[in-house]
């Protein structure tokens, strides 16, 4: 009797769809352009983003949770060496590019101190 009625109903509004389903199809297409959107925005985003002003251009793991890395810090270039409990300023790299291995053979040599 019920879907007689629900039937009759459906024929008498001409819409083939009730509206739960209508509702379904509008809240999944909204979700759908959402997601759109989101993935748009990450593929434009760069990959590394610093932080105020602060990027990370590479790291080099040296074992035991250790590792140096070069940042960039307003307009400066640093080699950092990093521990689970300190950073450390290794020294200051120039305004060219140096090779990372010809700065780090450099500050291991002298001995990590600047």
């Amino acid at each position: 009797m019920l879907l007689a009625l629900a039937e009759q109903q459906i024929s008498l509004t001409g819409d083939p769809m009730p509206f739960s389903g209508r509702a379904l199809m509008v809240s999944v297409v909204v979700v759908a352009a959402l997601a759109a959107i989101a993935w748009a925005l990450r593929r434009a985003a760069p990959a590394r983003r610093g932080r105020g002003g602060i990027l990370v251009e590479t790291a080099a793991p040296l074992g035991e949770r250790r590792s140096l890395v070069i940042v960039s810090v307003e307009g400066r270039r640093l080699l950092l060496g990093l521990t689970p409990s300190q950073v450390s300023f290794v020294t200051e790299l120039g305004g060219g590019t140096p090779s990372f291995e010809r700065t780090f053979d450099a500050a291991t040599q002298s001995g990590g101190r600047s």
